[in-house]
């Protein structure tokens, strides 16, 4: 074939080459445009209701937490704030507006508890945890976990997480990632200071008792404002600003 058979042929060989695509796009099935389509990438690691994977403990639950802590954890993976490579890749690209509806979706989802193993822990142990959650430590000016978290350790809207229910490896590796600044919150971060003033015997006894503790019927967050913070919390003025 001649080099100008050749020059002729080529715009015939990209119609058909255009054509050819044209026809594969037009037969490919059509992704529906609902909201479980565009959360799949969350329900693949949170379950389908975000009930997480209580017998890993690694993915968290979701599920009934309060839409205003779920966007703000949607902010702080793309502003830096937590680390953890595949949630920051997942959300980088979404706007505010998104993020409140996946909140959204996920903090009216009723999705009954499961009990996560546990580590092997003595009683004293369980006892220390408990009295970490519900009463504090004042000779170290460590605040009950009650106290933000709500009387029932269910939540309090629109910011504040519950941490009954949540597996024994996740609730510990939080509490060292703040101790290690791969977690963190706008200042003052009062988490991390608690965090810091817990020993690495303390992380175990609270999360244990947490993880063990009863999910109380009906369970939900506490209204706003029904809790006074011990501690100064900046992310609590930031949310209302973002808001």
């Amino acid at each position: 074939m001649s080099l100008l058979s050749s020059v002729c042929l080529a715009p015939a060989l990209l119609a058909a080459a255009v054509s050819t695509t044209a026809v594969r796009a037009a037969d490919a099935p059509t992704v529906p445009d609902t909201l479980k389509q565009r959360i799949a990438a969350c329900t693949a690691c949170h379950g389908e209701q975000g009930q997480g994977t209580p017998q890993s403990g690694f993915f968290p639950r979701l599920a009934g937490k309060p839409a205003g802590y779920l966007a703000r954890q949607i902010r702080n993976f793309q502003d830096g704030l937590r680390k953890y490579a595949p949630m920051e890749y997942t959300v980088r690209g979404l706007s505010p507006e998104y993020a409140h509806e996946i909140a959204q979706y996920f903090a009216t989802q009723q999705v009954p508890y499961e009990r996560s193993p546990l580590p092997r822990i003595s009683e004293a142990m369980l006892r220390r945890g408990q009295a970490l959650a519900t009463q504090g430590d004042d000779t170290r000016k460590i605040p009950a976990c009650a106290a933000c978290h709500g009387a029932q350790l269910t939540g309090v809207e629109p910011d504040i997480p519950g941490l009954v229910g949540l597996p024994y490896d996740y609730i510990s590796a939080q509490l060292g990632s703040w101790r290690t600044h791969t977690r963190a919150m706008v200042a003052p971060d009062c988490m991390a200071t608690v965090a810091n003033r817990l020993s690495e015997a303390d992380i175990t006894a609270v999360s244990a008792w947490l993880a063990t503790h009863e999910v109380p019927s009906g369970a939900h967050a506490q209204p706003p404002g029904s809790v006074t913070p011990p501690l100064a919390c900046g992310v609590l003025g930031a949310m209302g600003a973002a808001r």
